[in-house]
Formats: structure tokens, C-alpha cells, sequence
């Protein structure tokens, strides 16, 4: 148990009141609230109780037969990692999910059966990667008479780049958003320079809203070129669809003072998600590396706002201000996940903040009005020696608090295995290879990265409970390579010039622009066991008042995963995060063992475990109806490590009737 700092009393009661208006009108945001804290005021499930949840009701998207239709390998094809969200009752009550084509079902939040479906019919054929719907976006128009149409909107953003407005209640199309109620987003993509091909472009996460303005996102495959498009974010008015304002990330003016990225470089997008804080007028992004992720001969300087947690004004795309975690971006290490907005009391002080978790495992706090860090970061000496012509930063900014969640050395006596031969094999790869500091740069050696480009923490991110001041966030922990091969010794060209080539575990694949192809994947034994010691996975949890890891848990058993089903608490990989409960719970599915869990805020003890048909890796929710609380989770499994099958299921827990009882 651990005692968190006290708050004075006022500042408390204020601090009650406003979360527990918040909490009144339902699970509206995918993270939540729109500061993306993932924390629910509700308390009928309670630490006590919570080990007698049942499943209340399951519902089937139908995704993987439309998979199946397509005639296309559907393990590389769906990822189903959407959070639903729950309507206000003005806007019809719904349950709202999406599918990984982007088709958006409204359910009845107390039985799951559907209520209407909107299908945007995507253009599927031009893309050779994965399908995926993280959620959609929902806003009130408050300026139209009561009860008009599209009063109450849905935002839907489509991996064939299009922002699409339906009306809340029924699914109908907003007809006055744009044309007849869509946005086509590649004209504008496109005419921004340079004029690299948007093909490989797609919008994936829900649209962030900022007091009516809509801000779009998108993804963009770094790696296969260094040439790629430019990361701007883009904003269009919620009313009309008109196009307001884009910002690209990238520092081209040598006025700022940073020394500027060339303007054929692309890249710093958004793939993740962002947050709002509407009174503030404030939306946050977390940006990407720029391109290309492993190699910048042709970008020198910090590539500043790349791999930066960055604010601005949501009104007019005005740079209010950023924080670069990664200078001149080697390694991936791009802010994987949103930004929290949330208050943290600091020494008997509410701080209005923003927490940015970090594939390193590095935790950073800023102030969210100023972006000040709220504790000290350091600026210290790294690794400078890359390939030739490249100019690697020579220090890496480092907060003194909260320590790093996650190990990030590795040497040669680290290595590990469950034989003898296995811990020989992984030794003499490490051996072969540059390994130590998270920050040494890669080359045609190969580099041991520590932890792998996917985290530490990823996009899933965390939850903030904003009575204790605890986050809690999933971090992985596994080894990983990368290596440059000169494009003159890359022995299949043919197969390095593929769509998947370079992709983990896919073979080489040619760098456009760079004179090398790529090799990546992890580091694992010859009994395809990773080359360090478990756990693989965890949970952390850190009080942000102090900066401190409160405690951190292995995540995940490995049954499902092996030969033979031993239950090896070693931790699993995972994709989707956890929520936090008034109660002082955490749920989580996430994990690849095909279970979803409950844990104890203050200790992380496992408190409820349930196997489920295949894993559940996306972020759940939870939310009250007549009188019960549900906590739900969308199970599909996982384009690339899927050993229960991909799925589409739809899974709401509850507890039985004799069970509940609500505070």
C-alpha cells in the first residue's frame, strides 16, 4: 500500500466535483476524457467484488468474413484495436465501435445488439499493409436547435484518406460536411510539397476536436524511403468541412533559431493519437521521427518538431509550444502514444499537465500551459559514432525523475537463454554486432537495440488515476536488431524491392535514397526465445507526484504461445493499454495470451484473470446503464503475433445482479 500526497481539502473538493461531472456523461473519447486519461469516476466494481465479473453480453463485427472475401492472407490484413465509446442518451445512448475496415456499428450498450451500421465502403486495393480502426470521434454542434440532424457527429478518418460526418443517432450522413458529407484529404496531401507519392499514406486514428475544429492525422511507411511526405497534421471546421490550417512538424525556417530539416525531407507525422484541452484551446500531438527512421545523412541537426510532444492552438494551428525527447532520430524511438492531459499535484500544488511515455521507457512530464518539464531534464553525452556522413546528436535529453520503466543496456553477459547453446548463440550475436547504450547509433555491423523500436510503452500509452496520481502504463522489454546493407550487396534485389521487404522477420528492403537496405527483427536464440532475460512484458506503475515507480508487475503468460501450454509468467507481447477505476482497479486485455485482467492500482496484484476466445489488444472501456457497470473489450487478435487466430469479438463484462452494488 503506499500513502500519496495530500491535497489540500478545497483543492480536493474542486478536483471531485469536476471529475465526477466529467465522468457523468459517459466514455465519449477513446482515451476516455479528451485529455486521453483512461480513467472512469464510476465505482460499482470495486477491488472486493471484482473477482465475480461474467461476461454480460458478445457481439460479432463480421470483419473476418469480409477478410476472407477479399481472398487476401488475413494474419497481414486486420488489426481490430478500436475502443468503443458510449453516447450521451441526447445523441441516441449508443455503443459506437469500429471495425478494422472502418465500418461503424452502434450497439445497445445493455444487450450488444446492433442498432444501425455506417459503411464507408474504403477503397481497399491500393494498400499492401494492415487494416485498422482505432475508434471514431464524437462532438456536439451546440449552435443548432435541439434535435436537428447531425446536432450529434461521428468523425471517421479512413485508411483511403477521407474525414467522413455522420449523424450521431441514426448513422446518416452529415450532408452539409464537405461534399454530401466527406472530406477527401488526398488533394490536399498531395499538393504539399515535396511531391512524393501518397500512397502509402493512410488515416487510422479518430480525429482530435478542439471546440469545433477537427484535426486529422496520418500514418506513412518511413522506412522504405527517404523521401517520404511530409507529417502534417491538418484541421477542418466540424460544421462545414472547410479546411482550416495544417502544421508540418519539421522546422524548415532557419529564423526559429534550430538549424532547419531540408524541405525534401518527410516524415514527424502524427501516426498515433492526440489529446485536447478545450478550454485551453490546446491540442496535443506526439510526433514521429523523420524520415527516414534509421538513417538521416540528408536531414542533419535535431529535425525539431520530430519525435517531440507538441502543443498548439487549436483555432488556428499556431505552434504554442514543444519538447523534443529524441534529437536527430536514429532508432525509431518516435512519442508512440497520446499525450495525457491531466492534473498532478506537486507539492501541494495542482499542476495542469501533460505526461508523454515514451518508447525508451523514459517518463516526461511538462507543464501544459508552458511546456516546462515539472522535473529537471538533463541533456547527457551519447554515442556519436554512426555511418559515414552522418551527424549523430551528441547528447540525449534524460528527466531525473521518474527513473526509466524499462532496462535499456544490454552487453554480451546479458545474454540468455533456456539452454546452454541458446545463451552461447544469443552471446556471440550480441558479441557481433554494436550493443550497450540505447542511443548508439545503427550501421552496417548491425545494431542490438534495447529495448526493440516498438517500446517501452507504444501506443496504447497509459491511464491516469486522478485521485492517487498513479499512472500505469504496459512496457515491453524485448532485444531487437537493425542493419544496413549496402544496396550493391543485398543479395536478392528482386525480393528486397517487395512491398514487405525490410518489414521485422521479412528480409532486406531496399532504403529509396539511402544506398542500403534494411534488416530488422528481433534477437532471439535458435529455440526462438529472445536473447534476454524475462520478463518480456509488464505493467509499471509510477506516482507522478514524486516521480517514483510505485511497483511493476511481469505481464502476460506464455501458454498460448508455445509447444507445450506451461503458464510462464515471463511476460507476453501485447498491443493496447490499460484504464483505471475511481475504485483504485486496473483492466487490461492487451496481452497475446488471450486473457483480459484486473489489477490493484496501489499493488499491482492480479485480481481477476478471464481467458477469452483470442486476445483482446486494444484499449477497453468501461461505462454505466441502468444500474450496471460494464467494462468492454474488442478481441481480434494480432496481424503479427496471432497464435489464437484473428477475430472480431466484441466482449462486455459485468457483474451477475446479486453482485452489484453501486457507492
Amino acid at each position: 500500500m503506499i500513502t500519496t500526497r495530500p491535497v489540500p481539502v478545497m483543492m480536493a473538493l474542486i478536483w471531485i466535483l469536476a471529475s465526477t461531472s466529467s465522468a457523468a456523461e459517459g466514455w465519449q473519447h477513446i482515451g476516455g476524457d479528451a485529455g486521453g486519461s483512461r480513467h472512469t469516476e464510476l465505482t460499482q466494481i470495486t477491488p472486493d467484488n471484482v473477482a465475480g465479473l461474467e461476461l454480460a453480453w458478445t457481439y460479432r463485427t463480421g470483419a473476418v468474413d469480409r477478410a476472407r472475401n477479399w481472398e487476401r492472407d488475413i494474419s497481414a490484413t486486420i488489426d481490430f484495436q478500436a475502443t468503443p465509446i458510449l453516447l450521451p442518451e441526447e445523441a441516441g445512448g449508443h455503443l459506437i465501435i469500429c471495425t478494422p475496415f472502418s465500418r461503424v456499428i452502434a450497439l445497445d450498450p445493455t444487450t450488444g445488439k446492433e442498432r444501425w451500421s455506417f459503411d464507408p465502403d474504403i477503397d481497399m486495393t491500393p494498400y499492401a499493409g494492415r487494416f485498422k480502426c482505432k475508434g471514431a470521434a464524437y462532438w456536439k454542434y451546440d449552435t443548432v436547435g435541439k434535435n436537428q440532424a447531425c446536432q450529434h457527429r461521428l468523425f471517421l478518418a479512413t485508411p483511403d484518406r477521407r474525414l467522413i460526418a455522420i449523424d450521431a443517432r441514426d448513422g446518416q450522413l452529415c450532408e452539409g460536411f464537405g461534399a454530401g458529407g466527406t472530406v477527401d484529404v488526398s488533394p490536399i496531401m498531395a499538393a504539399e510539397p515535396p511531391a512524393a507519392s501518397i500512397q502509402g499514406a493512410q488515416l487510422l486514428s479518430p480525429p482530435a476536436i478542439v471546440n469545433g475544429v477537427v484535426v486529422v492525422s496520418h500514418t506513412a511507411n518511413k522506412f522504405k524511403t527517404a523521401y517520404s511526405m511530409r507529417g502534417s497534421v491538418r484541421a477542418f471546421d466540424g460544421i462545414s468541412g472547410k479546411y482550416k490550417w495544417s502544421f508540418d512538424p519539421l522546422v524548415r525556417d532557419p529564423k526559429t533559431g534550430y538549424e532547419p530539416t531540408p524541405p525534401e525531407v518527410g516524415g514527424g507525422n502524427v501516426w498515433s493519437q492526440m489529446s485536447v484541452d478545450n478550454d485551453r484551446d490546446l491540442v496535443f500531438l506526439p510526433t514521429a521521427s523523420a524520415a527516414p527512421n534509421y538513417w538521416g545523412v540528408h536531414r542533419p541537426g535535431d529535425n525539431r518538431w520530430a519525435d517531440s510532444t507538441v502543443a498548439l492552438r487549436g483555432s488556428t494551428g499556431e505552434l504554442v509550444w514543444g519538447f523534443q525527447v529524441v534529437h536527430h532520430d536514429l532508432w525509431d524511438r518516435d512519442n508512440p502514444a497520446q499525450p495525457i492531459a491531466v492534473d498532478i499535484a506537486m507539492d501541494e500544488e495542482i499542476v495542469p499537465a501533460i505526461i508523454q511515455v515514451t518508447k525508451v521507457g523514459l517518463v516526461f512530464a511538462f507543464h501544459r500551459e508552458t511546456g516546462e518539464p515539472l522535473f529537471p531534464v538533463e541533456e547527457r553525452p551519447v554515442p556519436t559514432i554512426g555511418i559515414a556522413g552522418e551527424k549523430v546528436s551528441p547528447t540525449q535529453p534524460f528527466p531525473i525523475k521518474p527513473p526509466s520503466l524499462v532496462r535499456n543496456t544490454l552487453s554480451p553477459d546479458d545474454a540468455w537463454g533456456i539452454t546452454f547453446l541458446d545463451r552461447m548463440a544469443c552471446r556471440k550475436k550480441i558479441e557481433s554486432m554494436r550493443h550497450g547504450h540505447m542511443y548508439e547509433p545503427p550501421s552496417e555491423q548491425g545494431l542490438v537495440m534495447f529495448p526493440q523500436p516498438g517500446g517501452g510503452s507504444n501506443w496504447a500509452g497509459g491511464t491516469y488515476d486522478t485521485k492517487r496520481h498513479i499512472l500505469v502504463t504496459p512496457v515491453s522489454e524485448l532485444p531487437y536488431y537493425v542493419k544496413f546493407i549496402p544496396e550493391d550487396k543485398v543479395e536478392d534485389p528482386e525480393a528486397a524491392s517487395s512491398p514487405l521487404a525490410g518489414n521485422p522477420m521479412q528480409g532486406p528492403g531496399f532504403m529509396e535514397g539511402t544506398g542500403y537496405a534494411l534488416e530488422q527483427g528481433p534477437l532471439m536464440s535458435p529455440s526462438f526465445t529472445p536473447c534476454t532475460a524475462p520478463p518480456w512484458a509488464s505493467l509499471v506503475a509510477v506516482d507522478m507526484s514524486r516521480g517514483e515507480i510505485i511497483w511493476k508487475v511481469p505481464f502476460g503468460v506464455l501458454d498460448k504461445m508455445m509447444p507445450i501450454p506451461i503458464p510462464l509468467k515471463w511476460g507476453a507481447p501485447f498491443a493496447g493499454g490499460p484504464i483505471s477505476t475511481a475504485t483504485g482497479l486496473i483492466f487490461i486485455g492487451a496481452s497475446s495470451d488471450a486473457r483480459v485482467r484486473a489489477f490493484d492500482i496501489e499493488t499491482g496484484e492480479e485480481l481477476w484473470v478471464k481467458e477469452i476466445p483470442t486476445s483482446a489488444q486494444a484499449t477497453p472501456m468501461t461505462y454505466m446503464r441502468d444500474g450496471k457497470q460494464y467494462v468492454v473489450f474488442a478481441a481480434g487478435g494480432h496481424s503479427w503475433f496471432y497464435p489464437q487466430g484473428i477475430d472480431d469479438y466484441v466482449l462486455a463484462f459485468a457483474l451477475p445482479e446479486t453482485k452489484q452494488e453501486t457507492k
